[in-house]
């Protein structure tokens, strides 16, 4: 018995096959009209596939359009490090040739100074609210700074010495108001003319050479030079150019407007000039500032 229905199972499952190889043939056969199974089952996959094709498209556009948009994101990230890494470096290499154009006109500089004794010095620290009045260098007693040394920049003299410690050490810059703040200067020619610088115009941005006599012609464009006469400045240093002259408020004197021929404002690296005999203006001899 059991025999018999393994056998009869056995044949159910042959015919099936059989069924289904002659249905698979019947089915990829070459025809012109399809069976209405067919073409219901045909229409039917249709339809459902048509129902979902919109939606399912839709939803892979979103996914791709959001695919698209994070890596647009982090390619504008990376592309705007690299931009800020692009500014950063430029603005290095900005002042590094600043700065390489100031040390090379200083060394050349040094190299005119050869009978004065040169110390170089960087700008440290300058407080805002008195831009113009002083500044702090990074040179101090144990270098060789003393009080009413020049201090000079490859352009030309920007102010003295005023005051010192070990390290460090205070210039007063020429566009001081400090009444105290004279340099003996002259204008060489034909004839020297001597004066003091005494002052500065801020609206104009022009140093004022005082006690120039009445009768004296001056040109437009003459140079002014440290004279030397006060004893702690050496004589020839830069002081700037005569933009205008113009009587005191007495008539007495005349006063030159001088345009500085070191740039005041903007300074980083300078010179201390240490002459080769300065005089010690702790007992107020000889002194730049207290010259009359």
């Amino acid at each position: 018995m059991p025999q018999f229905f393994l056998n009869k199972r056995l044949i159910v499952l042959l015919v099936s096959i059989i069924i289904l190889v002659a249905l698979i043939g019947f089915s990829v056969r070459d025809r012109e009209k399809l069976s209405w199974p067919e073409q219901f089952l045909k229409d039917t996959t249709g339809f459902v596939q048509n129902i979902f094709h919109q939606p399912v498209q839709f939803v892979a556009g979103f996914v791709e359009n959001v695919n698209d948009l994070q890596h647009t994101y982090q390619e504008n990230k990376r592309l705007k490090t690299r931009l800020d890494e692009y500014v950063k470096l430029k603005s290095e290499v900005q002042v590094l040739e600043k700065e390489n154009v100031e040390l090379r006109e200083i060394l050349d500089k040094e190299k005119s100074l050869r009978k004065f004794d040169p110390i170089e010095a960087t700008i440290i620290a300058r407080n805002p609210d008195m831009w113009h009045e002083k500044t702090i260098i990074n040179r101090g007693k144990i270098h060789g700074v003393q009080k009413n040394m020049a201090v000079i920049t490859s352009k030309g003299l920007i102010g003295k010495v005023k005051s010192t410690t070990q390290f460090t050490s205070t210039v007063q810059l020429l566009s001081s108001l400090d009444p105290k703040n004279r340099i003996s200067v002259g204008i060489y020619g034909k004839k020297t003319i001597y004066g003091f610088i005494e002052g500065f115009d801020q609206k104009e941005r022009l140093l004022l050479m005082k006690k120039i006599p009445y009768d004296e012609k001056i040109k437009k464009g003459s140079e002014v030079v440290t004279s030397g006469l006060g004893g702690v400045f050496p004589p020839g240093l830069p002081v700037g150019k005569v933009e205008k002259v113009e009587s005191d408020q007495y008539g007495l004197t005349q006063v030159a407007y001088v345009k500085p021929a070191a740039e005041l404002y903007d300074l980083n690296h300078v010179i201390v000039v240490k002459r080769e005999q300065t005089v010690d203006s702790s007992d107020g001899a000889g002194a730049e500032g207290d010259d009359l």
